[in-house]
């Protein structure tokens, strides 16, 4: 089966923007972010697969030159560290289960769901595994996959690796994120932050992701330490 060309280059943006999200959920590092231009280079990646979520990744190219590293780092560690409660915890468990705790029984799910697709978390990496940071290079992992089996015509490979992504975010980050990206938004002041939230609120939906839900519950290479299970 002949694949179009158009719709191979669309699914590779749309993969290319999960791994450039993922990036802006680690610890910011102003001129890292700016030198490798990724707010331009995800903004010419959603305009082609999301366009409403574009607007905001060219905020946020515009905003983050307000602010010096120092304050980005602080409003991070408020945002999505502590020391104290966290104003939006980068993790799914807080809005998937009862008690709003971390390392709960759907961050279990999750690395479930990695192993099922033959990944595993590296030892040597701190977060958990329903981190945002993971969970979007964990959808960039399964985009590539179906990306790269588009391109040898493997359609069924391509499907099973479609179906995982609709799974995952049916079941995970579809559910959380919406809620999370609104937290944000409560949360901070920060221009930057408030475009990020906006920004990866709209991505997801567009990829079947959920509107926020009532809180009654309550070169960037990936850095997730998501590697090949071991037998």
């Amino acid at each position: 089966m002949i694949i179009p060309q158009q719709h191979i280059q669309d699914e590779q943006a749309r993969c290319e923007c999960y791994r450039l999200l993922a990036a802006c959920f680690y610890e910011p590092q102003k001129e890292t972010l700016m030198q490798e231009g990724l707010f331009e280079n995800l903004s010419l990646l959603l305009k082609r697969v999301c366009p409403d979520a574009a607007v905001f990744s060219d905020k946020m190219g515009r905003e983050i030159i307000t602010y010096n590293n120092e304050e980005l780092l602080v409003e991070y560690a408020r945002l999505f560290i502590g020391p104290y409660e966290l104003n939006a915890a980068p993790y799914g468990s807080i809005y998937l289960d009862e008690g709003r705790t971390i390392m709960a029984d759907s961050t279990s799910r999750v690395n479930d769901f990695y192993r099922q697709m033959g990944l595993d978390m590296d030892a040597d990496f701190s977060e958990l595994p329903d981190h945002i940071a993971v969970e979007l290079e964990f959808m960039y992992y399964l985009s590539f996959q179906q990306t790269e089996a588009l391109k040898k015509g493997a359609t069924d490979k391509a499907l099973h690796f479609v179906r995982a992504q609709e799974e995952f975010l049916d079941r995970f980050m579809g559910t959380w994120v919406p809620v999370f990206c609104e937290r944000i938004k409560a949360g901070t002041d920060n221009t930057y932050f408030e475009a990020l939230a906006d920004c990866l609120s709209l991505f997801i939906k567009s990829n079947g992701g959920s509107s926020p839900a009532s809180d009654e519950r309550g070169k960037v290479e990936i850095k997730a330490g998501l590697c090949s299970a071991k037998n």
